[in-house]
């Protein structure tokens, strides 16, 4: 066994299902377990030198995030993302986008305001280090603080998962977006949802958060265009 193996199986052991849990994310969001793997605990177990249990809690988990999905034949698998459902998924990311940065403009407190300005300069952090993974749980979190202050617990809960599968598309084009868009652009692209937001302007924030839905939607299909191959793995 390497010593990374041995490493890898040591921390495994003190952390148990959590450390599995945030391996397995991690993996499945950047996409080094693509769509449609199957995911098999006794494999896991193995592994990360773990009994099957601590494995069966991480896959629950992310099962209720919405990355695994268990098929009627009780295979467990990494959730298949369809290309043809793309205009639904950014059909649902675009109205609860636009509902909980509504809500957020209309219910935040001056303690909401700091966490979402504290939020978006930890982002532009994660963007000037160029460190894709630090970029995806960062815009993660920006977005998840707004909603937070709209004080909507049911939009939160469907928007972190709707946010969950946008991690791994983000992550399918970032190489693009990046070199496209620029840092300097990208890295702005909260600015009019912020300034609304602590405006109190529920109509402009709204607005804002659907041109960003938009503007996502319109660098994916670039990508697409420009990337997209036959033998492409997606689903």
């Amino acid at each position: 066994m390497s010593k990374d193996n041995v490493e890898t199986t040591g921390t495994a052991k003190r952390h148990g299902g959590r450390y599995i849990y945030d391996e397995l994310r991690k993996q499945i969001l950047t996409l080094k377990l693509k769509p449609g793997v199957p995911l098999d605990e006794v494999s896991l177990a193995a592994q990360f030198g773990l009994s099957r249990s601590p494995v069966r809690d991480a896959l629950a988990r992310l099962i209720s995030e919405g990355l695994v999905t268990i098929l009627p034949n009780r295979t467990t698998l990494v959730t298949p993302f369809e290309i043809e459902e793309f205009p639904n998924y950014v059909s649902a990311l675009d109205l609860i986008q636009r509902a909980v940065t509504r809500l957020a403009a209309l219910h935040r407190s001056d303690d909401d305001l700091v966490r979402i300005r504290e939020a978006d300069a930890a982002y532009l952090a994660a963007v000037d280090s160029g460190d894709f993974q630090a970029m995806s749980e960062c815009n993660k979190a920006f977005h998840m603080v707004i909603a937070e202050a709209g004080r909507n617990p049911y939009f939160i809960s469907y928007y972190e998962k709707l946010l969950g599968e946008g991690q791994r598309l983000l992550h399918l084009h970032f190489d693009y977006i990046v070199s496209a868009a620029g840092n300097t652009r990208l890295g702005r692209d909260h600015d009019e949802i912020i300034e609304a937001i602590a405006d109190r302007r529920a109509d402009d924030a709204e607005r804002a958060a659907h041109e960003h839905t938009m503007l996502f939607q319109r660098r994916f299909l670039a990508y697409l265009q420009q990337n997209l191959t036959a033998g492409m793995s997606v689903t």
